[in-house]
């Protein structure tokens, strides 16, 4: 093949600024869903999706990122899925930083742009987003089923786990090639399906610091285990994804 029908490879620039956008469209997607549908009018006429709606919209959210976004940066849009892989062997421990700054910086932009939206609707919707958490993740008055702590880390730290181990085995030499947006989309359906009750679903630290900052002092006050849970479950997937498929790590 001659030199001007190979593609390059994508330059440090283009994969940061794919991760910012593809986390901006992950937060923009599952938290609008969270805010402005899930309840819609206390379900009145039928019109809300609930939690079954915003599970859909963070794994449909996953999928399209993945597909638009994932040749060029390999579709993180997630700290702990990029220190997983890290971890695992699947990618440079010197880039993770900086894919963890552009992942913030996406999900913040994604969360503002809903707070833009929100102030604009009737009967104060944004202090009303603002005084329920801003769909923040947490335990106590932030868990939709007011689940406590250990419940909370319990189910942060398995169900990322899970899903890194399933990124890690859908990516590798043996796995889904271009099919591997689906399985990825799809366990983070089921996994939110069971978490959003207890956490309000977080599995991804960036998702959990943009609400937060909007979310109020419980919050913020809370922030730190949505941090510490889904990286220990991410890092915990991919130490041992190496340990126990050294062969299929690269």
């Amino acid at each position: 093949m001659s030199e001007s029908m190979t593609t390059a490879a994508p330059s440090v620039a283009a994969k940061l600024g794919a991760e910012i956008v593809g986390t901006f469209f992950l937060v923009f997607g599952v938290i609008g869903t969270a805010l402005f549908t899930a309840g819609f009018a206390a379900g009145e006429g039928g019109l809300n999706v609930g939690f079954l709606g915003v599970a859909l919209a963070l794994g449909l959210s996953v999928i399209i990122g993945a597909f638009a976004f994932g040749p060029i940066s390999g579709g993180h849009f997630n700290p702990a899925v990029t220190l997983g892989l890290a971890a695992a062997g699947r990618f440079a421990w010197r880039d993770v930083a900086a894919y963890l700054v552009a992942q913030v910086i996406g999900a913040v932009l994604g969360a503002t742009a809903l707070v833009a939206i929100l102030a604009g609707g009737k009967d104060g919707a944004l202090a009303a987003a603002q005084k329920g958490g801003f769909a923040s993740t947490g335990w106590g008055e932030l868990s939709p089923g007011g689940y406590n702590a250990a419940s909370f880390f319990i189910a942060e730290i398995v169900a990322t786990a899970l899903f890194v181990t399933v990124i890690l085995a859908v990516t590798g030499k043996r796995g889904a090639g271009q099919l591997a947006p689906l399985a990825i989309g799809l366990t983070l359906v089921v996994i939110a399906l069971l978490a959003i009750p207890v956490t309000n679903g977080s599995f991804n630290p960036a998702r959990s610091i943009a609400t937060a900052v909007y979310g109020g002092p419980a919050a913020l006050a809370q922030l730190w285990a949505s941090i510490v849970a889904p990286i220990a479950g991410g890092l915990i997937a991919g130490f041992a994804h190496k340990a126990l498929f050294e062969g299929e790590a690269k």
